[in-house]
């Protein structure tokens, strides 16, 4: 079960309303509809959650880039909305990298390896299995948070709280802005 809310901070304080993201493929798209809530071009917090697994929480000020955190990268990865959320830059990858080798491999039919040339799989001297060593994958999300811890500090909620939270997240990120009543309107 998902649950999507925008938090925008307005000059009367917050408001808040809960968002469908069928439409939203990309963290670009998400930035968007987030800009589309602001006032002035004030704050606004997307916040995402997967009930129990995960939640993430999506800053836009402005023109400014999106901030980011995610609780549980690991969990969100398994997750179509959490995939949004996860972005290169983020983990640490060259963008659009995987693609690109991917691509070029399926283009000309490359594994890595000559003809005749083994493929790094096989058995060893003293029998066992070697080949690609299984745990250092590139490609994989690190489990736990990730993210800019202080993506709320100025609003009340410190880098060490934001690391506490596990069940329902939302709740006391908005009781430390001051925005709970007019969440559970739309809860």
């Amino acid at each position: 079960m998902y649950f999507a809310a925008l938090l925008a901070r307005t000059e009367d304080g917050w408001e808040a309303s809960d968002t469908e993201l069928d439409d939203v493929e990309t963290l670009s798209d998400l930035t968007d509809l987030a800009r589309e809530a602001s006032v002035d071009e004030d704050t606004v917090l997307v916040y995402i959650e997967q009930e129990g697994a995960w939640f993430g929480v999506v800053r836009v000020d402005g023109e400014e880039d999106p901030r980011i955190y995610v609780s549980d990268a690991s969990a969100a990865a398994r997750s179509s909305y959490g995939e949004i959320l996860l972005t290169d830059e983020l983990l640490g990858r060259e963008p659009g990298a995987e693609d690109e080798i991917a691509a070029l491999e399926e283009l000309v039919g490359l594994d890595g390896t000559e003809d005749g040339e083994p493929d790094g799989s096989g058995s060893g001297a003293d029998g066992t299995v070697t080949g690609p060593d299984p745990d250092h994958d590139p490609d994989a999300v690190p489990a736990g948070p990730l993210g800019e811890l202080g993506v709320l500090a100025d609003l009340g909620v410190s880098e060490k709280d934001l690391l506490t939270l596990r069940t329902d997240a939302l709740a006391e990120i908005a009781d430390a802005l001051g925005a709970s009543e007019v969440l559970e309107a739309v809860r």
